[in-house]
């Protein structure tokens, strides 16, 4: 026989569930790290050209993305060749035409507190994606086993757009 609770108590228990229901995802997503961690890895706070180095294919939004990042002499980049990389406006809701491209890529750390290390891309070729016009941007996720470049648009949500290190 299960015991009922007093018709007082019924309604607010029914709101502070209602509460704790509603409350629950803030809380998982409190902090900028918290979404990327929970899909990827952790955010880097630094890296190097070598740490980043390799081949990426696409995930998410991504899916069909191919980026590779060569390294040269320096600590800093390198070359950049991309397969269906997207064009468009970063401010509207869908990506558009894709291109294939190559260019260079310098990777930089976090420097004040809260920043994390992002890969720049500048396209030399083909030469109609101005900056702007292209993703052009990446930030860094890692852990012992995996790499991400990931475009770090909504800091409370997985990242939509973004490449895994094969």
């Amino acid at each position: 026989m299960s015991r009922s609770l007093p018709r007082g108590r019924r309604p607010r228990l029914a709101a502070a569930a209602a509460a704790l229901g509603l409350l629950a995802p803030l809380a998982a997503c409190s902090s900028a790290s918290t979404a990327v961690e929970a899909c990827m890895a952790q955010q880097a706070v630094s890296a190097t050209s070598g740490e980043v180095e390799g081949t990426y294919l696409g995930e998410g939004d991504a899916e069909g993305v191919k980026l590779t990042l060569k390294a040269s002499d320096t600590r800093t980049g390198g070359t950049v060749t991309v397969h269906h990389w997207p064009t468009g406006d970063w401010y509207e809701s869908e990506l558009g035409e894709t291109f294939d491209g190559s260019g260079t890529w310098d990777v930089e750390g976090g420097t004040r507190p809260g920043d994390h290390a992002r890969v720049h891309l500048s396209f030399t070729a083909p030469e109609l994606f101005l900056r702007g016009y292209t993703l052009d941007m990446l930030s860094v996720a890692t852990d012992a086993e995996r790499t991400y470049l990931y475009e770090d648009d909504d800091p409370d949500v997985c990242p939509a757009f973004r490449l895994r290190l094969t």
